[in-house]
């Protein structure tokens, strides 16, 4: 990276989604390859058209009511599903799949990702606290970056939508992962949805559209494939 570095602040969240457009897991650690986060949205559910369960309807996703009612957590190579009533089923037993289709009221299938990747935009989703901080003020109430479903929360105390500055700039994350940030991350309605104690807030998507180009974060590309740890220090090029 040279010397010519600047310190932006340290990871203060890992989250990794098994399944795309359902509740994941926080993690200390994680490996990171081309793909993005070991094992991240490597699944999807998927209706009888072939389309992927998500939060909107597109050419290939379609929107499912309810998702975030569900989690996902890895047992090795096998992801977990937790049913909205507490039920776990691993995800390579056929019983996941006739409660899914049960509980969600049409057939569906929990697939793992083959050619077509399961990610909206791309690999690794960034979002940093100074961000939240203005998003925060402009609500008037604090945020919860669980909303924006992000790989990374990034611990900064420098001010401003900092991560738009970092587009088509590396990031050196820790001692080895280097990314490279292609775009801003669009958004929509799913950081207004209800999780877990979050209530649904219709406000956030309307105040992103008005005042950030419907916009949060950013994503990037893995340009250094390694391991990343909660605490470690990052660096803008």
């Amino acid at each position: 990276m040279g010397n010519n570095t600047e310190f932006v602040g340290t990871i203060k969240d890992i989250r990794r989604f098994p399944v795309k457009s359902i509740l994941g897991e926080s993690l200390s650690s994680i490996s990171i390859d081309k793909r993005g986060l070991f094992g991240d949205r490597l699944w999807a559910i998927k209706d009888m058209n072939g389309k992927f369960g998500s939060g909107k309807t597109t050419r290939r996703f379609q929107q499912m009511d309810g998702l975030f009612k569900y989690k996902a957590r890895y047992e090795g190579t096998a992801p977990i599903l937790t049913m909205p009533d507490g039920t776990e089923y691993r995800g390579d037993d056929v019983a996941v799949n006739e409660t899914l289709t049960k509980l969600l009221g049409f057939p569906v299938t929990l697939t793992r990702e083959e050619s077509i990747s399961h990610f909206d935009e791309g690999p690794i989703s960034i979002i940093t606290t100074s961000s939240l901080r203005i998003l925060s003020q402009e609500l008037g109430e604090p945020v919860d970056p669980r909303r924006f479903r992000a790989n990374f929360l990034i611990d900064t105390e420098l001010t401003g939508s900092l991560e738009k500055d970092w587009v088509d700039r590396l990031i050196k994350v820790g001692p080895n992962v280097i990314l490279k940030v292609v775009a801003p991350l669009e958004r929509c309605v799913m950081v207004n949805n209800s999780q877990e104690e979050l209530n649904q807030d219709n406000r956030v998507l309307r105040n992103l559209v008005n005042n950030h180009d419907a916009s949060f974060g950013v994503w990037a590309k893995v340009e250094v494939s390694g391991k990343v740890n909660d605490g470690d220090k990052v660096f803008l090029e």
